[in-house]
Order: structure tokens, then C-alpha cells, then sequence
């Protein structure tokens, strides 16, 4: 598998609404593998392939099935939102955090002209020194966090401006037979589109069906760029791509699990945003089964997807998520198998040239 595309991708800063730099490592590595490439208004990277029947793309695809696979570019982070007379800055959340995974956090506040600056994220108050048992049990909220440059106020205030973006800071990592990294949500959906049509590409593989790969943005603050991007494309068929979490750890009971690591990819039943189409469900599954691909039917009792977006677009689509389960989401160590992400992927490649 191309682990380092995935590293890649990790480790670039982009979050609700400056995902340019994800986009522009996608526009590299997609070369060659669509027919079409194009940005949307609000940033999303819409690239569509043709049909292949005798390996070339067909030049009138307008009666061909439009499968479209939703990846999104999104990680969650923070815009810096006041710069006071010290230098310390605080910042406005940009997707969904629980406090207690903030604490000494190496951070990136990415500037518009003085690049890429490292800094520290803590909570104010006493340190655990000085403080007393009531301040140690108190879970501080987003507001009381700061960001230390360790710099001069007056120089913070010359190379940092309001809006700048702001993302937490770890590297990638092999942990075993897992992944681990910030940002596996949704980057994994991003390698997933990339990998899933160049296997299909590679192998020269046939396909009557229109596939279009939508890397969109926004979906941490509500499935923004997938909705316009759904409505630009009107598929017939929408797959959201997405993890989904995987609490098969200690102090989760196995039924609250959603899905097990190393039991392949996870076909998405349902969760807040959507029902998948259960004819879909049953293909996906058919497929997996004819090709040995491990899978496992998912549920999620809340969150969203973008898969509901294409479901929704114009008069309707026919939708279902392909995700890979994965463990501390919305934290700096996201895990998730390798089993599962290869499934994940070879499902799709499998999957996509046998819709009519």
C-alpha cells in the first residue's frame, strides 16, 4: 500500500475552509487518472473519469451511470481569533473537540506570509503545583485555551493575523499493524478515492459507470462542499468515504463498539445524517464476498457523513458509506488497522466496474 501518500496527506494542514493545501497535494498525485479535474466556488476538487470499455475513455458518457465517491478534505482545527499585549492567542474552533485531549498540545499557526509557526496549546489557570484538588478537576473550555509562540507580543502581532489557520501538531506514525496520525479523519477518505481508481486504472479495469471522486471541504462544520458539489454532479449513486469509530478498547461495552479493527471495512448502515440504501449495502457485501474482501455492517448512533449530502442532492441519489473504523477520534493518535484501509480500498475497485 502507498503508506507515504497517506503521510502526506496527514500531515498537511487543512481545515474547514483552508483545506488549499490538501487540494493541491491531490492535484499532483491524481495526474493522469481522471478525464476531468475542476474546483468548485467553495473549494472543493471535483475530478471525473469516463467510462473505459475497451480502454479508453468513452467520448459520450451523458446515458452512463454517475457514481460519485465523497472525500473530505477537512481536518478539525482552530482560527486564530485575538492576539493580546503578551503574545499569547487565543483561537476560535473549527470542527468538534473534547477539552480534555487539548491539553500541552504542540500546535502549527500557519501565517499568511511568515509561514508555518510552532507553538504550544494549554489551558490558563495554575499549573498542577500550585493548584488546588477543585482546579484539578475542572475540564477547561475552548476559550480558555491559549497558544504560546514564545515570542514578544509585538513581534506575535507582526507575523500572525486574525483568521490565520491553526492545527495541531504531530507526525505520522506505524504502530504495529496500525496507523497512527492527526487527521486520519478524513484523509483516509482522500488516499481511499485516489487509490480505489488508480487500482482500477493499473489494472486496466473496465467500467460502464461514470466515477466521479469529489475531495470536498467543510464537512467538519456540516457537510458543506459536499452538498454543492453533490448538486454540481447529480449522481446516481453516492458514496460517502469516512472513518467511523472503532471502540473495541477497554471501557466501552461490545455492543456500543460501532466496529471492530482488523475485521475489514465497514459498510455504513446508518447514523444521524443518514439510512444507506440497502440495495447498495447488499451489492457492496455481494462483492466483498465473491472477492474475499473482509467487511462488516456499521451503524453509528449519531455524527454525519457526506454521503448524506449526495443522498439528498436534486431529486435523490441511492447512497451508502464505505468507512474504516478508528480508534480516539478527534484526537492526535487516530488509529486505525491497515487490514482495514486495504479492504476499504479493495472494495471499491472491485465494487465500482460492476455497476451498470
Amino acid at each position: 500500500m502507498n503508506i507515504d501518500l497517506l503521510k502526506r496527506l496527514c500531515e498537511t494542514p487543512g481545515i474547514p475552509g483552508r483545506e488549499e493545501r490538501v487540494r493541491e497535494l491531490i492535484e499532483g498525485e491524481i495526474k493522469g487518472l481522471f478525464d476531468e479535474v475542476r474546483t468548485d466556488p467553495m473549494g472543493s476538487l471535483v475530478c471525473t473519469r469516463h467510462p473505459r470499455l475497451d480502454g479508453k475513455a468513452a467520448k459520450d458518457s451523458d446515458d452512463a451511470t454517475r457514481v460519485m465517491l465523497l472525500s473530505h478534505m477537512d481536518e478539525i482545527g482552530f482560527y486564530v481569533k485575538h492576539i493580546d499585549d503578551r503574545g499569547f492567542i487565543r483561537v476560535n474552533p473549527a470542527g468538534g473537540f473534547d477539552t480534555r485531549n487539548l491539553f500541552s498540545r504542540r500546535v502549527l499557526v500557519c501565517t499568511r506570509k511568515n509561514g508555518d509557526l510552532l507553538g504550544v496549546m494549554n489551558p490558563g489557570g495554575k499549573p498542577v503545583h500550585i493548584a488546588s484538588e477543585e482546579d484539578k478537576k475542572k475540564v477547561p473550555e475552548i476559550s480558555e485555551f491559549f497558544i504560546d509562540l514564545g515570542l514578544p507580543g509585538d513581534k506575535v502581532k507582526k507575523m500572525v493575523t486574525i483568521g490565520d489557520m491553526v492545527v495541531l501538531n504531530e507526525p505520522f506514525a506505524e504502530v504495529g499493524d496500525k496507523l497512527v496520525s492527526k487527521a486520519l479523519d478524513n484523509r483516509i477518505a482522500c488516499w481511499l478515492g485516489i487509490e480505489s481508481v488508480r487500482a482500477i486504472d493499473k489494472a486496466k479495469t473496465a467500467h460502464q459507470c461514470q466515477i466521479t471522486v469529489a475531495f470536498t471541504v467543510q464537512e467538519e462544520i456540516g457537510l458543506r462542499g459536499a452538498r454543492t458539489a453533490s448538486f454540481g454532479v447529480m449522481p446516481h449513486i453516492g458514496i460517502g468515504l469516512d472513518v467511523s469509530l472503532a471502540c473495541d478498547t477497554p471501557g466501552v461495552p461490545e455492543e456500543e463498539r460501532v466496529t471492530k479493527q482488523g475485521d475489514g471495512a465497514g459498510l455504513h448502515m446508518m447514523d444521524a445524517s443518514i439510512v444507506s440504501d440497502y440495495r447498495l449495502i447488499n451489492d457492496l457485501e455481494d462483492v466483498a464476498k465473491k472477492n474475499k474482501i473482509d467487511v462488516q455492517r456499521t451503524i453509528l448512533p449519531r455524527g454525519g457523513q457526506d454521503g448524506a449530502a449526495a443522498q439528498q442532492a436534486g431529486a435523490g441519489a441511492r447512497a451508502a458509506g464505505v468507512i474504516v473504523g478508528t480508534r480516539y477520534i478527534h484526537t492526535v493518535t487516530e488509529m486505525i488497522d491497515k487490514h482495514d484501509l486495504k479492504s476499504a480500498r479493495d472494495l471499491l475497485a472491485a465494487w465500482m466496474p460492476t455497476v451498470k
